[in-house]
């Protein structure tokens, strides 16, 4: 049974920083992509950021890009978002994903994620 468990969630002012984990278990996670997600409040949920199995392809949105950093580590079965010049419009809750598939290409639309964590909150003061 696949497992995504994410932390590191919680309150900072404007401009702060923060490192969101997503531990996986259930799968042979280094050949899985992995993605990032959120959803702000009355929004629907939409894609952050996105690394390949290899972690040699990152992808992220627009609206983070430049500011937000995601890595994997193979090792330790787990998937960051490291996230810098936080802005209230990044207030959300985050949820770590995963698609089916092995050795899929990188994903990020929300229908093709399968797995999906139970999120951690984000929530960024002005």
């Amino acid at each position: 049974q696949v497992q995504l468990v994410e932390s590191g969630g919680g309150l900072v002012q404007a401009g702060g920083s923060l490192r969101l984990s997503c531990a996986a278990s259930g799968l042979t996670f280094s050949i899985y992509t992995m993605g990032w997600f959120r959803q702000a409040p009355g929004k629907e949920r939409e894609f952050v950021a996105a690394v390949s199995w290899s972690g040699g392809s990152t992808y992220y949105a627009d609206s983070v890009k430049g500011r937000f950093t995601i890595s994997r580590d193979n090792a330790k079965n787990t998937v960051y978002l490291h996230m810098n010049s936080l802005k209230p419009d990044d207030t959300a809750v985050y949820y770590c994903a995963a698609p089916r598939r092995a050795f899929s290409n990188v994903v990020t639309s929300v229908d093709g994620m399968d797995y999906w964590g139970k999120g951690t909150l984000v929530t960024v003061s002005s």
